[in-house]
């Protein structure tokens, strides 16, 4: 059973989201505010975290830097929650440090197929980076890969939240130069991790070609 550690300061969405989340066959933990989802992390390591952003006095983005920031968590994947539109300076800066951007309200099914992406790309990339080692494959490529795997699918996402937020394919709606030019910035970012990460597959499908017939000896 997965724990998702659920974090807002307000104890009414806390107690919607922990229901929901024990329907779906989950272990909830609740915390209403950021310092406690700090202090709780020191004593529990939960599968994934629910973070509001705009909570106070220490706002969602803060708790994720003190989170991102610690050895012991940096690993934990965190689903910022929010009723708040996303901008495209938090998609840039705060981009690679999240897994995704959940939208409220968002019902049952939405929070399970998110929640289990994120797990599953989790555990993919994980097993990857395990046969990778295995094949004897380059320690830098390998963190490489783990790192655009989860930056490419995490982007494209955000990419597409804010698509969606400025009406970007709509001819009537007029986008000003800055948030224009920084969805373009960001698509390219995109463009070029998506074929870093087909070059870096690449090569590591020729490791374990290499690799199988070893183990065929």
């Amino acid at each position: 059973m997965n724990t998702i550690l659920v974090v807002d300061d307000s104890p009414f969405i806390v107690d919607v989201f922990i229901n929901m989340l024990e329907r779906g066959g989950y272990r909830a933990i609740a915390s209403y505010s950021g310092q406690e989802c700090l202090d709780i992390l020191k004593e529990v390591a939960p599968d994934l975290i629910l973070l509001d952003i705009m909570m106070e006095p220490m706002d969602g983005w803060e708790t994720l830097e003190h989170v991102k920031n610690n050895p012991d968590t940096k690993d934990i994947p965190v689903l910022m929650l929010t009723a708040k539109q996303l901008t495209s300076e938090e998609a840039q800066e705060y981009g690679m440090y999240i897994e995704d951007y959940v939208l409220k309200p968002i019902t049952h099914r939405e929070l399970y197929d998110t929640i289990e992406h994120v797990l599953k790309r989790r555990t993919t990339i994980n097993v990857d980076v395990e046969e990778a080692k295995k094949a004897g494959f380059d320690q830098r490529m390998i963190e490489e890969y783990a790192r655009l795997s989860k930056s490419v699918d995490v982007n494209k996402r955000l990419l597409k939240i804010l698509e969606t937020t400025y009406n970007i394919h709509d001819s009537k709606v007029a986008l000003s130069e800055k948030i224009s030019t920084a969805i373009k910035s960001m698509g390219t970012s995109i463009k070029f991790q998506e074929e870093r990460l087909q070059h870096i597959r690449g090569e590591l499908s020729k490791a374990m070609e290499v690799k199988e017939p070893l183990r065929q000896k």
